[in-house]
């Protein structure tokens, strides 16, 4: 059994070593907010944070999470309340498929989380992540705004 701390809640899951985090995530804990988009680490669909770094949980295997504490999109609206950055992404509209939109909060979460105040070359850098539907200035605004709030 691996022992895991899942948005602030310890969880044991019978997973071999090897298996990426976001199966874990996924197919035994029943979150499936993260998505699966390619699998190796490119499009950032499965981005979750792990002790407060964007990481792509695909490629991540779920033994090298030892203590670290894993926060996925589910963590984000506490008490029926969405976090900042999820307002500001609605304000916006940035989703269209909203597929890669998880992954996309996650890293603007750690971004902020560093950089409360970040320029474009700061959002550049830290939210590389792929979206097919081109929505990268509406996700550009949404994470000035929510900067802002």
């Amino acid at each position: 059994m691996i022992q895991l701390t899942v948005n602030g809640k310890k969880q044991s899951v019978d997973a071999d070593p090897a298996t990426p985090l976001l199966w874990v995530i996924r197919e035994q804990l029943g979150m499936t907010g993260t998505k699966y988009g390619c699998g190796i680490a490119q499009c950032g669909s499965c981005t979750v944070l792990v002790n407060g770094e964007a990481v792509r949980s695909c490629v991540y295997p779920v033994s090298a999470v030892g203590k670290q504490k894993v926060e996925t999109i589910e963590s984000l609206e506490q008490k029926g309340e969405l976090s900042k950055i999820q307002k500001a992404w609605v304000e916006n509209e940035v989703p269209q498929c909203g597929y890669c939109q998880s992954g996309m909060i996650m890293a603007t979460t750690a971004l902020l989380r560093k950089k409360p105040k970040p320029t474009d070359a700061d959002i550049d850098a830290a939210v590389t992540n792929i979206c097919r539907c081109g929505t990268f200035q509406e996700v550009r605004a949404a994470i000035h705004m929510a900067a802002k709030a």
